[in-house]
């Protein structure tokens, strides 16, 4: 199979096949079939690039490489033999976010990791598993944090949004090429746990513990249900532990990615240091 020529390619019409392939990654079911996703600007690519990935196809703005970061960016994915394409205003505005549009993006190959830790996790192994998530901005903002505490990865269990959609991408901040994520229906996650050599805590309404009571001296993973449900009885059977957030306020929870952030600096806060 050949490769493609990374020489920057110019691109005006809105017909081209690469200009469409990108635009049809607006859909979940073409990025499954592809295999590819988006990720839009430079502060993410730059991530993209120091996590040691490297894009299929590099699009930009005609003359927004003539220096700078761009520039830095296009050798990069050059010297990658990535495809390299120099893009209108008319098209970047078509493949674009509609808001806050960017003049540089990047097309990669999804990765998806096999939950190969199970058996002898290391002792500071932290895990985040996530139920039926619904909504891929507090998706992203909760692998942005896992980052944040260096966990070991997520594993998204049952019918969750997509990691790769543009938008969880975009509310990573780029974590999405630290993270490793792994995907299992319910039944294989509690085929998981029964082998877990760690705690698996999880948030319940029924929980008596309070979550800062819960002592993190094991490997463990943090399982949170999906936004309004919560933990499936299928799940919460599969917890060593479970745990709360109290409330003090009329509210009886929190949005996911913060309760979720909230678990994970207590997990690790023995070892966060300034």
């Amino acid at each position: 199979m050949r490769r493609p020529d990374p020489t920057p390619k110019a691109i005006t019409s809105l017909q081209n096949e690469r200009v469409k392939l990108i635009r049809s990654l607006e859909m979940r079911k073409a990025r499954r079939d592809t295999g590819l996703f988006v990720a839009e600007g430079a502060s993410l690519l730059i991530m993209a690039r120091e996590a040691g990935w490297v894009p299929k196809m590099l699009v930009f703005l005609a003359g927004a490489a003539s220096g700078g970061v761009t520039k830095d960016l296009v050798q990069w994915a050059m010297r990658a033999d990535a495809e390299c394409l120099e893009v209108s205003e008319a098209v970047l505005a078509k493949i674009a976010a509609k808001e806050n549009p960017q003049s540089v993006l990047g097309v990669f190959e999804q990765r998806w990791h096999k939950p190969a830790f199970v058996g002898e996790p290391a002792g500071d192994a932290l895990w985040v598993a996530l139920e039926a998530v619904r909504d891929p901005g507090n998706l992203g903002t909760i692998i942005r944090t896992a980052d944040a505490v260096a966990a070991s990865g997520i594993i998204l269990v049952g019918n969750t949004v997509d990691p790769f959609s543009r938008e969880a991408v975009r509310a990573s901040m780029g974590s999405i090429f630290n993270m490793p994520l792994v995907r299992q229906q319910p039944e294989e996650f509690a085929g998981l746990a029964k082998r877990w050599k760690g705690l698996i805590v999880g948030t319940h309404l029924d929980a008596r513990k309070d979550f800062r009571a819960q002592p993190f001296d094991r490997p463990a993973i943090l399982l949170m249900g999906s936004e309004g449900p919560g933990l499936s009885d299928q799940l919460k059977a599969t917890c060593t532990d479970l745990v709360k957030i109290p409330m003090a306020g009329k509210l009886d929870s929190l949005n996911l990615a913060v309760a979720t952030a909230l678990l994970l600096y207590e997990a690790r806060k023995a070892s966060l240091k300034l």
